[in-house]
C-alpha cells in the first residue's frame, strides 16, 4: 500500500511538473481549426506552422543569437572567475577569508530587485545602458557559483596539496593542475546553471535594452504576447523555442550534473 500511495504521488508531482509543458507543445503543433483550450495532448492534425509565423512575426533567430552570447559569455566568467574565488576562499590562507566567504553566502539572500535600480544607475554611470555588456555583467561571477566551487575544493585532499608544494608547485599551479581536473563536475554544474539562468532572464535584460535589435529571447518572445494574443498557437510555439535548447543540453550532461552536484555538496 506504501509503494502505491509512493508511486501516486509521484505520477502527480510528475504531472503538475510536465503538464504544463506538455500542453504548451501540443499546443505550439495544433492547426488554426483546432480548439487550443480542450485538453487534448495529441493534436488531430499537427503541423509546424506555427513556428514558422513565429519567425515570421518576430526576428527569433536574432534574439536567440543575443541571448546565446550573453550565455556563452556569463558561462566562461562564471567558471574561470567562481573557480578562481572558491579555491582562494577554500584552500589558500589569507586575512578576511572567513568574512570573504560570508559576503558570498549573504549575496544569494538579496533579491535581485532590492539591487535592480542601483545596477541600473551604475551600467548608466559607465554609459553602457542598452548593451549586451550590462546584459552580461551583473551575472559574470554569481555568488552561489562560488560556494559551489568552494565546496568542491574543500573536498580535495590536503594531502595532494602537500606533495604538490614539496615539489615546487606555486598556487597557480595547485590550481590549474590539481584543484581544477578535481573539480570538473562542480564546474560543469556552475556552466549549466550560468546558461539556464543567463538564457530565461527576463528582468534585467528589459530594464537595461531598449534597441530591438539587441533584444535577447525571453523579451523578444514576450511581443508575441501582445501582438499576437488572440493566437495562443504561436505565444506556445515560442515558448517552446525558448525551452527546447536547455531541455537538449539538461539531457545531454544529465549525468555529468548530478555528478557534479553531490561533488560540491561534499563538505560546507
Amino acid at each position: 500500500m506504501k509503494r502505491v500511495a509512493r508511486y501516486a504521488l509521484l505520477l502527480l508531482v510528475l504531472a503538475i511538473t510536465i503538464g504544463p509543458f506538455l500542453w504548451q507543445l501540443s499546443t505550439s503543433l495544433k492547426g488554426a481549426g483546432e480548439d487550443v483550450y480542450a485538453p487534448v495532448f495529441v493534436p488531430s492534425d499537427p503541423t509546424l506552422a506555427n513556428y514558422a509565423g513565429v519567425a515570421d512575426a518576430v526576428p527569433v533567430w536574432t534574439f536567440a543569437l543575443n541571448s546565446l552570447l550573453v550565455a556563452v559569455v556569463n558561462v566562461v566568467t562564471n567558471c574561470v572567475g567562481a573557480s578562481m574565488a572558491g579555491y582562494a576562499l577554500a584552500r589558500l590562507r589569507f586575512r578576511g577569508r572567513r568574512l570573504a566567504a560570508l559576503v558570498f553566502a549573504s549575496g544569494i539572500l538579496v533579491p535581485f530587485e532590492v539591487i535592480l535600480i542601483s545596477l541600473f544607475l551604475v551600467m548608466r554611470s559607465f554609459d553602457l545602458t542598452n548593451t549586451l555588456t550590462a546584459v552580461v555583467l551583473p551575472g559574470a561571477i554569481g555568488a552561489l557559483n562560488v560556494l559551489l566551487m568552494r565546496n568542491a575544493f574543500l573536498a580535495l585532499q590536503p594531502e595532494v596539496e602537500e606533495a604538490a608544494v614539496i615539489d615546487g608547485a606555486n598556487a597557480w599551479q595547485r590550481f590549474w593542475r590539481i584543484a581544477v581536473p578535481s573539480a570538473r563536475g562542480t564546474i560543469l554544474v556552475v556552466a549549466l546553471f550560468s546558461f539556464m539562468f543567463s538564457w530565461d532572464d527576463f528582468l534585467w535584460p528589459l530594464v537595461v535594452l531598449s534597441d530591438p535589435d539587441k533584444y535577447t529571447l525571453t523579451i523578444g518572445l514576450a511581443y508575441l504576447q501582445g501582438t499576437f494574443f488572440q493566437n495562443q498557437r504561436l505565444v506556445a510555439a515560442g515558448t517552446i523555442i525558448a525551452v527546447a535548447p536547455l531541455i537538449v543540453l539538461f539531457i545531454s550532461l544529465q549525468k555529468h550534473f548530478f555528478r557534479g552536484v553531490g561533488e560540491g555538496a561534499i563538505k560546507g
